[in-house]
Parts: C-alpha cells; structure tokens; sequence
C-alpha cells in the first residue's frame, strides 16, 4: 500500500506543479488531466480487492514519459519534473505488496476445490 500512496502524492504534486513552477497552457492541461487520473487510481488501488487497478498507472506514466516531445515541451523543468514523475508512478505501480487474503476467484474458482464445499459435503 505505500507504493500507492506515494503514487497519490504525486499525483497530487502532478496538479500542483503547474501553479507552483508556472508552466505554459499545453503542459498546464496535461498535468492536470493526468494527475488527477493518476491519483484516483493510486487510491482505489490501496485496498486489496482492487489491488490490480494500480496498473493503470503504467500507461499514465508512460505517456508522462512520450509527452514533453508528443506536445513539443519548450520547458526544460517542465520535461524533467514530466519524465521523472512518470518514470516513479511507473516503478511504483510495479510494486506488487503483500496478499493477506483472497478475493472472487474469476473463473478459476469454479473449477478450484473450495474447503467450504467439501466441509458441507463430509456434514451430509
């Protein structure tokens, strides 16, 4: 979960970056789009049933990586804080954490033996 949350702080930082540096209007409406999007899935992922959702920061960070020459950047800070901010959504989205328990199955759970089942079957 901490990888998460530093993922929602930079998220965060992402939005305010702009305000605080004063970045020009086509990196002012990328940050502001993606970083909110970076931060909502950061914190849906904090739980462990929607663990899997912080993959969806992978491609976010990428295109933090693509954007500063696909919108022609002509700030430097603006491309270093861009690229180093994806490059560490990205890292952090890989960060897997600590499974404690098990949630749904998919459809390999219809096929799994499943203990509670066999526990009703040796009451009968």
């Amino acid at each position: 979960m901490w990888a998460q949350v530093i993922n929602a702080i930079l998220g965060i930082w992402l939005m305010a970056a702009p305000g605080v540096f004063g970045f020009d209007k086509p990196i002012d409406d990328n940050d502001h789009i993606i970083g909110p999007l970076i931060a909502t899935f950061a914190v849906v992922a904090f739980w462990e049933c929607t663990r899997v959702v912080r993959t969806y920061n992978i491609p976010l960070g990428a295109w933090l990586l693509l954007a500063p020459w696909v919108l022609g950047y002509e700030n430097t800070l603006a491309t270093v804080n861009d690229m180093g901010v994806g490059l560490l959504v990205i890292a952090f989205s890989l960060v897997k954490g600590k499974i404690e328990n098990r949630y749904g199955g998919g459809w390999s759970a219809a096929w799994r033996d499943n203990t509670l089942h066999q526990r009703e079957a040796q009451k009968q």
